[in-house]
């Protein structure tokens, strides 16, 4: 492929947005699939290449379902199944929600049938790149998860991995020469840095050493330089913020008049006690 590298001047649209992340992985051409291998491959530490993938409805090009989510279910061509996902704003209960997916693409394997057994499950892996909030204390950039017994430091050697990747904490990596770089922080500085001007010449070093990055760069450079592909994610994006707020706003409110029934009912003479009483048999 041509050498790839960005302009100071160029505009590009943010790659955390879900739905822009989801619209340069998902593309059925070379460069889109080769670039999605890539990337998994970093954050699991060994070489995969993406076979197909398995659920991504709606497509792309859609604004019809505004239930979406901007995952990206795919196989291997091992057998392995990977679930990658950008959280740009991730759910309150994340960790859980994790778990619940890792769960389900693991048990969503069909072992029924003569002469198969559970020898014959796949390796399970769900991703989540979480572009701003800091979820764990340390400033380890990505953890990984499995079943394992904590009072003895077991592991159950299980198929299943949660996989984290917080863009949050890449502030202490931008500075590391690229040489010194691993995979899965050249992919994070660029996630993070990709939109800042001042970090362009970095981010262009990053293009250099790796391969996936450069193609996936190769399709964000269309997407932003073409007006009507850009208008249709920014518009995918203002809807999910809005609908979003809105839940916000309501489950404000909501807590708002609850705290102003509490005072109302303390005002009119009832123990804290019979007011929980009350709120219980609700």
């Amino acid at each position: 492929m041509d050498k790839i590298q960005f302009n100071e001047d160029d505009d590009l649209i943010d790659i955390r947005f879900d739905n822009v992340f989801k619209a340069v992985f998902t593309r059925n051409t070379p460069a889109s699939r080769g670039a999605l291998s890539k990337l998994i491959s970093a954050l699991i530490d060994h070489e995969i290449s993406v076979m197909d993938i398995i659920a991504n409805e709606p497509p792309v090009d859609s604004l019809h379902d505004r239930q979406i989510r901007f995952d990206i279910n795919c196989r291997a061509k091992n057998g392995e199944f990977v679930n990658v996902e950008m959280s740009l704003n991730p759910d309150p209960s994340e960790p859980m929600r994790l778990e619940f997916y890792a769960g389900k693409l693991f048990t969503d394997q069909d072992i029924r049938g003569s002469g198969k057994s559970y020898k014959d499950l796949k390796q399970a892996y769900q991703i989540t790149i979480l572009a701003r909030e800091r979820f764990f204390p340390d400033e380890i950039i990505l953890h990984s998860f499995e079943y394992y017994d904590p009072a003895h430091g077991i592991s159950l050697n299980g198929k299943s991995r949660i996989i984290t990747l917080e863009l949050s904490k890449v502030d202490q990596v931008i500075e590391k020469p690229v040489d010194w770089m691993s995979p899965k922080e050249y992919w994070a500085v660029y996630f993070r840095y990709l939109t800042d001007k001042d970090k362009r010449r970095k981010i262009n070093e990053i293009l250099e050493a790796d391969e996936g990055i450069a193609m996936a760069s190769e399709i964000l450079i269309t997407i932003s330089k073409d007006e009507i592909e850009r208008a249709r994610l920014m518009s995918e994006y203002k809807y999910e913020l809005d609908a979003q707020s809105k839940l916000v706003e309501a489950r404000r409110k909501g807590e708002s008049i609850g705290e102003q029934k509490i005072i109302n009912l303390l005002k009119s003479g009832k123990s804290p006690e019979e007011i929980i009483l009350e709120y219980e048999h609700r």
